[in-house]
């Protein structure tokens, strides 16, 4: 998981609230209000959370 430490436009640390978010998504709430009480208010650092893809998991049965 290559998750970003800072949001790419705005330059906001994102990158140690991707475990919280990821966890209560998967418990069925809803990324509005996740991401509000994260306090990431901006859509810039938003994005940055809801467009993240683990691709970790796809990539590493290719390595040798």
């Amino acid at each position: 998981m290559l998750i970003p430490v800072r949001c790419f436009s705005c330059g906001t640390v994102v990158g140690d609230k991707y475990e919280d978010y990821k966890a209560r998504t998967a418990a069925g709430e809803s990324s509005k209000e996740i991401l509000d009480e994260l306090g990431l208010y901006k859509y810039c650092c938003r994005r940055m959370l809801i467009s993240q893809v683990d691709l970790i998991d796809i990539i590493l049965p290719y390595n040798r």
